[in-house]
């Protein structure tokens, strides 16, 4: 177990300090829009199917463009990216804000806007990521992971929790003007930041193609790293969808409402905060595999009970696992490629991690959407539950080696 002092290491870095500070109020206003975007095409249209589609169109750009945004991670200074990317979101935040409020917005309005929101994402979460050692240096890059994993998650847990209160008492648009007045802070933050030319880590450029066969070339290669992106798919596939749904569960199943929507939520984010405070403690530990594999079967099974509960508190302990799990799980994923990868080609493969994590659940949000259309939430959201889990003892039974990492 670390002191404290340790578990903070990354904050000595002052551009770090700057990064993590800006992104923890810019990430609750991010959570605050996905619950009111959830809840308002839930009341538009009172379709899991919607959820689920909404869900696919925030998530698509990322499957689509972020290998591209991995190569042009590489090639130019991360902050830069990141800086333009969150202007963008602001400026999408704010359009999102202004037509709710003008009461002129319907749910294609509402899908439009989620595409050009995840393209801006899927060029900015693969800067961000291969940025952290740009900031902290290798020696501190997994206290980073994990204290950047906290700042995420805390903004989850409060993010929705707020967010049903302000749905309830001012309407939804003041979610969304949060959101975009959030992206200030993180912007602020990065005009802040200051680096040395040696600090500033760019691959040399040989063509795009080239470039990016060489990513996949390495990936494909390197079977630990090529492995730890699978297993991140699968979870990403099977499991993430879930929380699309969240407002059938707090509506129809718990009939909790509007404000039980925001538990919901927070219970995840809850459970995912504690377990990235957890890593920031334990640091550069070893048996890294073995907690990987622990936190994939944790989630899964937390995931099926959850899926078919009607009973609140059951339902608030199941997230608080799930959110647990899911964070030890592709923290600790990231955290064994970034340390395996080389510096010139770090943008491109996290990319492809990047693409697995996030990019498999517009495929799993329609699947799963679809399924539920026909069935019923629980039948889809409980059967994706038990595939998660199927497919995470498949990868750790074919490689075996990750619980020796």
């Amino acid at each position: 177990m670390m002191n404290s002092s340790h578990a903070l290491s990354a904050l000595k870095h002052r551009n770090f300090k700057l990064f993590w500070s800006g992104q923890l109020i810019s990430l609750s206003g991010t959570w605050m829009h996905h619950a009111a975007q959830n809840w308002l095409v839930y009341t538009l249209t009172d379709s899991p199917f919607f959820l689920g589609l909404s869900g696919m169109t925030t998530t698509l750009p990322i499957l689509l463009f972020t290998l591209a945004g991995g190569v042009f991670a590489d090639r130019h200074h991360k902050k830069n990216i990141i800086l333009t990317t969150q202007i963008t979101l602001l400026v999408l935040a704010l359009t999102m804000a202004i037509l709710v409020a003008a009461n002129a917005v319907n749910v294609w309005v509402i899908l439009i806007i989620a595409f050009f929101i995840g393209t801006a994402n899927a060029f900015e979460i693969p800067a961000r990521q291969s940025f952290l050692v740009e900031m902290v240096g290798k020696k501190d890059l997994l206290n980073a992971i994990a204290l950047n994993s906290s700042a995420f998650h805390a903004a989850r847990m409060t993010g929705p929790a707020i967010a049903g209160i302000l749905m309830q008492y001012l309407g939804i648009a003041a979610c969304f003007f949060v959101n975009s007045f959030s992206y200030l802070a993180a912007i602020a933050a990065l005009l802040k930041m200051r680096f040395k030319p040696e600090e500033i880590k760019t691959a040399p450029r040989r063509g795009v193609v080239k470039e990016f066969k060489e990513g996949m070339r390495y990936i494909v290669n390197t079977p630990e790293v090529y492995a730890l992106i699978l297993a991140s798919g699968i979870i990403s596939f099977f499991g993430f969808p879930y929380i699309n749904f969240l407002p059938v569960y707090a509506k129809d199943i718990l009939e909790t409402g509007v404000k039980g929507l925001g538990i919901l939520m927070g219970c995840a984010g809850a459970g995912a905060f504690t377990g990235a405070v957890i890593l920031a403690f334990r640091g550069n530990s070893t048996k890294k595999g073995i907690t990987m594999a622990a936190a994939g079967i944790t989630f899964s099974v937390a995931l099926f009970i959850f899926a078919l509960s009607a009973t609140p508190w059951i339902s608030y302990a199941m997230l608080f696992l799930m959110g647990l799990g899911a964070i030890n799980q592709i923290a600790t994923a990231n955290s064994l490629i970034q340390i395996t990868v080389p510096d010139e080609l770090r943008g491109r493969v996290m990319s492809s991690f990047t693409t697995m994590f996030l990019g498999m659940a517009p495929l799993g949000n329609l699947t799963l959407g679809t399924l539920a259309h026909y069935t019923n939430t629980q039948t889809a959201i409980s059967t994706g539950a038990g595939l998660c889990l199927i497919g995470t003892l498949l990868v750790l039974w074919r490689k075996a080696e990750l619980l020796k990492m």
